[in-house]
């Protein structure tokens, strides 16, 4: 199953007893500071959670795989995420 942004707010509603306006944009809130330091290159650290990392990718040399056809692939950023030892223990435990 998958843990969508609604369901994160659901969650936030029943355990904090705030309504959901107040628990949307709170959800909206994190979701947007995360965001926002991403694009700024800059690493999220969440303790007991995990790590959001912002790399840099170089050019490659990739194929089209319909045509066969060789492309160069540019350079990018992408997001890769670590997660904390506490997060490690708790997902091995089942």
């Amino acid at each position: 199953m998958t843990l969508t942004k609604a369901d994160l707010v659901r969650r936030v509603h029943k355990v904090d007893f705030i309504n959901k306006t107040q628990a949307s944009k709170a959800v909206d809130l994190l979701l947007e500071i995360i965001k926002e330091q991403l694009a700024e290159g800059e690493s999220v650290m969440i303790s007991g959670f995990g790590k959001f990392v912002v790399k840099d990718k170089n050019p490659r040399k990739g194929r089209n795989p319909r045509t066969g056809e060789t492309i160069i692939l540019e350079a990018r950023r992408v997001v890769t995420f670590r997660p904390s030892g506490v997060l490690r223990k708790r997902i091995n435990q089942k």
